[in-house]
């Protein structure tokens, strides 16, 4: 059996920035094992596979060992392989998945998620945090990751943190984020226990990341960067009970898989 395969950076402005994500188009649901195998075979943080429904598409996205409940990133790059690669001719796509119905429309150059806002809680710094970064926290929420707000944007920068720690926490991954000098805020992610210990960019952390700065500066649009190694840009804004996430994509590598 042939699959086509695309390597997509998203978030990126040309190529080798931003974050890899594997897209494969199905005629049909492959067994999960199978999806599983070619994910951990792509060994990118993200492999999406998409089918076509009659009202859109489904989308499932997997990392090297298991399968996750939302991934910004890899949709978008599912979204560039339809409008790009595809020719899919609509200006929105209508993506169902396990994390309900997601949307993805295009504005010029830009790829615009439409994603559920995931507000954060206030909570107590877990210990294995204190371990992991050595440093103090102003602040930490909990939703689907742990938000852990640092008062320098060089904190940051400049974490390195023990993952082994890391791994003795619940939840998705750790997300670290600050205030910036030239962006609203910056941000960085750890899922050690995902088989990600640092991912590019991550869409969906823009999720809860937005809510809580759009409180905190008083706005509902911010302009942010994640700090990794190859880095991305991401527009933000929050509408209601909704976050847009805004970037752009390239096409890295266009294949076939045979299995």
């Amino acid at each position: 059996m042939k699959l086509s395969v695309y390597q997509i950076d998203a978030f990126a402005k040309q190529a080798f920035e931003g974050n890899p994500a594997a897209i494969c188009p199905l005629p049909f649901w492959l067994p999960d094992g199978v999806m599983q195998l070619i994910a951990e075979e792509n060994n990118l943080s993200e492999t999406a596979f998409f089918i076509e429904t009659d009202s859109g598409f489904h989308i499932r996205w997997f990392t090297p060992t298991t399968e996750v409940d939302l991934c910004g990133h890899a949709t978008l790059a599912a979204a560039y392989v339809l409008f790009h690669c595809l020719d899919y001719k609509r200006d929105q796509i209508e993506f169902d998945s396990r994390s309900g119905l997601l949307h993805v429309s295009r504005d010029e150059e830009l790829l615009v998620l439409d994603f559920p806002a995931q507000a954060a809680a206030p909570c107590e710094t877990p210990e294995e945090i204190l371990h992991a970064f050595g440093v103090e926290p102003v602040e930490c929420l909990k939703g689907e990751d742990y938000i852990v707000v640092f008062e320098l944007e060089d904190d940051v920068l400049s974490a390195e943190p023990k993952l082994e720690f890391l791994r003795e926490l619940d939840g998705r991954g750790v997300v670290i984020t600050s205030l910036s000098e030239h962006y609203d805020f910056v941000s960085r992610f750890f899922a050690p226990n995902f088989g990600i210990d640092e991912d590019p960019v991550t869409g969906s952390s823009f999720t809860q990341l937005a809510p809580y700065w759009s409180q905190r500066l008083g706005r509902s649009k911010l302009y942010a960067k994640q700090l990794s190694s190859r880095g991305g840009e991401v527009i933000c804004e929050l509408k209601g009970e909704r976050v847009s996430i805004a970037g752009k994509a390239v096409k890295y590598l266009q294949g076939v898989i045979d299995i």
